[in-house]
């Protein structure tokens, strides 16, 4: 491993390490605010902080100067292309925002219910469903992400299933987050290829924000003392899990294999059981730990590259 590479995946495990954190803080942020309330402060933070990191990127990549070609193919695309672009870019934003929105708070209400090392677990499942929906999209799925469904069902029946053969309440909100989340990740793939990312991830904040305030003053009643109140764990997941973490994502994925990168991501789940145990004092069963190892395994399956395609 080169000095570059090791610098990429030292900054995609500080990500994971951010995300994983962050389900402490929504876990206390619920301590004094209804899950829309939290939402829509953090989301509304997290869109302010990701404005200085567009106009920083912006002005970084003001420094390239365009060779002939570039300057060509700029004057070919034209007014009416660069219209097309804004439009892709709200589209996507919207769309992305939208399915935030559904994913963010069926996971909030559900962490009112369950562990944060629970929660942290069920969500990494979107990796397992990703490749699954994609079956819809006539996307080959290899055998090894077959395997993979096989130890995630297996850890998730482990970790969630107690004396009953049912999920329990919190469970189940948290596994509808995972599949909401899966279909954010499909969009996300879809409209990135065509937009800047950082400026459409700073729309998806404002539209979640905004979607979660507007429920928040329909069935909860947020005050202002409250917000005040609960500064960290709002601080916390608008400034660091969507504003730094999202800018150190996009950074340290250039140039990464994204199988490694999505690897290294997925240790978020990992991280938020660790940090359920050590700020929370949340403690797992020997069944639900086991049921977490299973889940690992599960993850590691789903990003092993298909040898057929290698």
């Amino acid at each position: 491993m080169n000095g570059y590479t090791l610098r990429q995946s030292l900054l995609l495990f500080l990500t994971a390490v951010i995300w994983g954190v962050a389900f402490v803080a929504q876990s206390a942020g619920m301590e004094h605010l209804g899950p829309f309330t939290y939402n829509g402060a953090r989301s509304i933070l997290g869109g302010l902080v990701l404005l200085p990191c567009i106009a920083l990127l912006g002005r970084l990549q003001g420094k390239h100067m365009p060779d002939e070609k570039e300057v060509a193919g700029m004057q070919e695309r034209g007014e009416q292309a660069a219209g097309s672009d804004r439009r892709q870019l709200l589209t996507g934003g919207l769309c992305c925002g939208f399915i935030l929105f559904a994913a963010s708070n069926f996971q909030q209400f559900g962490i009112q219910y369950t562990t944060v090392g629970k929660a942290g677990f069920i969500t990494a499942m979107y990796i397992l469903i990703v490749p699954v929906l994609g079956l819809l999209l006539h996307k080959k799925v290899g055998l090894q992400v077959w395997i993979g469904v096989i130890f995630g069902v297996t850890g998730l029946y482990l970790l969630c299933m107690q004396d009953s053969m049912r999920l329990e309440k919190g469970d189940a909100l948290v596994l509808v987050c995972a599949f909401i989340f899966s279909l954010h990740i499909l969009v996300i793939d879809h409209f990135s290829q065509k937009v800047d990312g950082v400026k459409m991830s700073c729309i998806q904040f404002w539209v979640c924000g905004i979607l979660s305030l507007l429920c928040s003053l329909l069935f909860e009643s947020p005050d202002l003392n409250s917000i005040v109140i609960s500064w960290l764990p709002i601080c916390y997941g608008g400034i660091m899990s969507c504003g730094v973490a999202y800018t150190l994502q996009i950074i340290g994925q250039k140039g990464m294999n994204p199988t490694v990168a999505s690897l290294i991501l997925s240790l978020e789940s990992v991280v938020s059981v660790i940090a359920g145990f050590l700020l929370l004092g949340q403690s797992m069963s020997r069944r639900e730990l086991f049921g977490c190892l299973m889940m690992t395994m599960a993850i590691l399956f789903a990003q092993l590259p298909d040898r057929k395609k290698a």
